[in-house]
């Protein structure tokens, strides 16, 4: 939290989620109208605290006493819900500062989304939280509620719907309508909340602030996130890291998917690293589990809780059973395609099956057939397959028998849920009475092949919360000259080749390395030499080495005239099996990452990479270059030559250290290209960019 915000992490929460009175600035007396809305819903509800009707020009409102003024209440109220329309809504929260309210939500739209003036309002806004210690919740919050004490204080429409479930599940959500949408589809499913809010804007309050504050509340056992955006990431991080600790599981969708690159700068980095790329760096390398799909948001939390990350198999290994080959292979396809790999059962678990008298056919599922409709027949394949070493964790795919029979297949599976590897049921035909037992039960249920693949995929897919970063943003940068940038990672530990520097006037006829060599002109100006043809390769002696002097010269003079440089860098040329661009950058909102791909003419055509936040070990390094699918060209298969992937996973966890280095002041680095050479020889920076403040 910021420091001028005097409200701490608990006193927020009560503001939050359990107010003793609110006070609705702007309400109306026509419950159809928005205005009308929350003072409505908090009476049906069942709200025990005070609720105070605010509205100048009636005395009553929906049958109770309203006031005139936040002046004129018996008392100061936790919470003030701003009604009314945009252009009340500064002086509104002015006089909540003034009385010392401690929480404002503000419902109104028309801010830093409409323009120059919108943007005026907001930043005054933004002026009196940091003055005045008042916590502020939106613009364009659409409100909190909290079912379990009756706090409906929303004016969602959705939230007339009764019977409100109350449950251990919190939900955050940038978008306002979708908290309403969210709760349809968890009471569909059976799955009660903790609370809901309705983050907005987020001009002073942030999904990770928010999240933060209500760690300690032992009514909330895990989290679902409605993401647009990863502004305030620094929060978010915080958050996310602290409930990897506790062991609460957090769920997040979300939207951006789409390629809207993050701004591109010096580096080739910002353009390979999309901003979806980043986020989703960000989220996995916090434990987060970022679904695909909006079904999957409700139905992985039991995988979640029954997979803590602490527990997570690097393995991912799947088995499979079932009483329908058809609903099985769906399920198979749909994680094949997430790179989940479906594990046949092993000759000790065939014969362990064939001892039980377990018919069916064992393959890449084992397929029970009818037979698998039978009590018994399938509580003794998931005792067997629940204790074989060869899976992570079960899959039960049901047939028909789920929706007409299921104390037949489903009631097995749901005296199965104390094992302590996770077992997950997949139902194929609409069964909605089962899916209610497994739900209550536990275990994690899904109706599709494809939310199935995607929980057991986004769950596997989740990592470790590693070191922290100290290096934040830098302003003001400017490129390193090539001589300078091999100087930074000389205290880096990344190997580079030799480099000599020369005035561009006076060629050396002596060289401290050997022919053939490279010259480039050298001058921070300059970051992209082949664009100004300040770079001659394949250089034989010293004859040739004063005509590329000459070269860079005239191609200076003719395509950069007005750049002053007059120095030449002089490099061997060197070949290693294959080269690798490695990147580092601190973005805007998830904070330092770094990031591997193919070098060469590949790295913007295939987007063959890697990313994580920074900084990484050498075994978060081996990972990156797992995924690099180009890298296995070099892995040694088949009797091919193997590269020094070893000595690469040592660079670019030394360069990721950037991230835990702030008197280095560096805002971007790329080694590009890094050549691989050989087991053993190491690996070799031939050209790099840094950009420093």
């Amino acid at each position: 939290m910021s420091s001028t915000h005097s409200t701490n992490t608990s006193d927020l929460c009560k503001a939050l989620l359990y107010p003793g009175s609110v006070a609705l600035v702007g309400a109306s007396d026509d419950t159809k109208k928005t205005g009308g809305r929350p003072q409505q819903f908090l009476r049906r509800a069942g709200f025990a605290g005070k609720v105070y009707p605010i509205n100048p020009n009636r005395a009553q409102v929906q049958g109770e006493q309203a006031w005139p003024s936040l002046a004129a209440l018996p008392e100061v109220p936790d919470t003030v819900f701003v009604l009314s329309s945009t252009d009340t809504v500064v002086d509104t929260v002015r006089e909540c500062a003034r009385l010392g309210v401690k929480l404002v939500v503000i419902l109104a739209s028309g801010f830093s989304e409409t323009g120059p003036e919108g943007a005026a309002r907001e930043e005054e806004l933004r002026q009196i939280a940091r003055e005045t210690g008042i916590r502020l919740l939106g613009p364009s919050s659409l409100g909190v509620v909290n079912p379990s004490n009756g706090l409906m204080l929303t004016a969602n429409a959705a939230f007339a719907e009764p019977d409100m479930p109350s449950g251990n599940v919190f939900v955050a959500s940038h978008s306002g309508s979708m908290i309403g949408a969210l709760v349809s589809r968890g009471k569909a499913r059976g799955v009660g909340f903790a609370g809901l809010v309705s983050v907005g804007s987020e001009v002073d309050l942030s999904v990770g602030e928010i999240c933060m504050a209500t760690l300690d509340d032992p009514k909330i056992e895990g989290y679902v996130l409605f993401l647009e955006s990863l502004h305030h990431g620094d929060k978010l991080k915080a958050f996310a890291r602290e409930a990897a600790k506790r062991g609460k599981p957090v769920v997040a969708y979300k939207l951006g998917r789409s390629s809207a690159a993050a701004e591109m700068s010096a580096t080739h980095t910002g353009a390979l690293a999309g901003e979806d790329d980043i986020a989703d760096a960000f989220l996995k390398d916090l434990g987060v589990v970022r679904v695909e799909m909006l079904e999957t948001l409700f139905e992985v939390m039991p995988l979640a809780k029954k997979l803590p990350l602490a527990r997570k198999s690097a393995s991912k290994r799947v088995g499979v059973v079932t009483t329908t080959g058809g609903g099985a292979a769906m399920v198979v396809d749909q994680l094949g395609i997430r790179d989940v790999t479906v594990e046949s059962v092993s000759p000790e678990t065939l014969a362990k099956l064939q001892a039980a008298d377990i018919p069916g056919t064992a393959g890449r599922v084992l397929d029970l057939t009818l037979a698998g409709t039978k009590y018994e027949v399938m509580k003794k394949a998931l005792d067997i397959l629940l204790e074989a070493s060869e899976f992570d964790l079960v899959v039960a795919v049901v047939g028909s028998s789920a929706r007409f029979n299921p104390d037949l297949a489903v009631k097995p599976i749901i005296d199965s849920a104390n094992h302590d590897k996770p077992l997950l049921a997949m139902l194929v035909p609409d069964a909605p009475n089962a899916l209610a037992q497994l739900t209550e039960a536990q275990i994690p249920c899904f109706r599709t092949p494809e939310a199935c693949a995607d929980a057991i995929a986004s769950v596997f897919a989740r990592r470790q919360p590693g070191q922290d970063a100290t290096a934040g943003q830098v302003a003001d940068t400017h490129s390193l000259k090539e001589s300078d940038a091999y100087a930074l990672l000389d205290q880096l530990n990344v190997p580079h080749a030799p480099a000599a520097t020369f005035a561009m006037d006076a060629a050396p006829t002596d060289l401290p390395f050997a022919y053939p060599v490279v010259a480039k002109v050298c001058s921070a100006q300059i970051p992209h030499k082949t664009e100004v043809g300040g770079v001659v390769l394949g250089i034989q002696n010293a004859e040739q080495l004063a005509q590329a002097f000459g070269t860079l010269k005239k191609n200076l003079a003719e395509r950069a005239p007005d750049i002053a440089c007059n120095e030449v860098l002089v490099q061997p040329m060197r070949r290693g099996l294959t080269e690798v661009l490695v990147g580092y950058r601190v973005d805007v909102d998830a904070g330092p990452i770094i990031m591997l791909a193919a070098g060469g003419i590949w790295a913007e055509v295939m987007k063959d990479r890697s990313i994580r936040l920074a900084p990484v070990s050498v075994d978060v390094a081996r990972e990156m270059i797992g995924e690099v699918r180009m890298l296995q060209t070099v892995a040694g298969l088949r009797g091919t030559k193997k590269g020094d992937l070893e000595a690469l996973a040592q660079t670019i966890a030394n360069l990721s250290q950037l991230a835990v280095r702030p008197d280095l002041k560096v805002s971007e680095a790329e080694v590009n290209p890094l050549m691989v050479m050989p087991e053993g020889e190491g690996v070799l920076a031939v050209d790099a960019l840094i950009l420093q403040a």
